[in-house]
């Protein structure tokens, strides 16, 4: 998903700013500027594959695990039994894609985490074990 907006992004991109380097400065300049853009925009897809790679969960025993982060790697542990609630979303990208974030909502603002970039059927299906696992931890308590 994120890969094809950087890929539309700097399609458009370029042919913009070798346009406008070509009306300023003939085709010398717009082969540069057009070469400026794609490296930017290899890097760009570079900085995407590993944003969404780094996104990991671990389901354990007694808690859900969620890290992330590409330079600064971030660990949540969100116990089944601190867990409000569960919800899946989807917005209008996603739904083309056929992915969904799942958010887990616990008491502390702080806390809340987030799984994004999960086909439907697995967000759905975490969604379902998360709840069930919350209810028998939270009944333990």
């Amino acid at each position: 998903m994120r890969r094809v907006q950087v890929a539309g992004t700097a399609a458009v991109t370029a042919l913009a700013a070798g346009t406008a380097a070509a009306l300023a400065a003939g085709a010398p300049a717009a082969a540069i500027a057009v070469a400026v853009v794609l490296v930017t925009a290899l890097a760009a897809f570079w900085f995407v594959r590993n944003r969404v790679r780094a996104w990991t969960y671990t389901e354990r025993e007694d808690d859900l695990i969620v890290a992330r982060g590409v330079m600064v790697r971030r660990l949540s542990v969100v116990p089944y039994g601190r867990m409000q609630f569960v919800d899946v979303t989807a917005g209008p990208v996603e739904r083309a894609f056929r992915l969904a974030t799942v958010k887990l909502h616990t008491a502390a603002a702080a806390s809340d985490a987030r799984i994004p970039g999960l086909e439907r059927e697995e967000a759905a299906r975490l969604r379902d074990r998360l709840a069930a696992l919350g209810e028998a931890k939270a009944a333990g308590l």
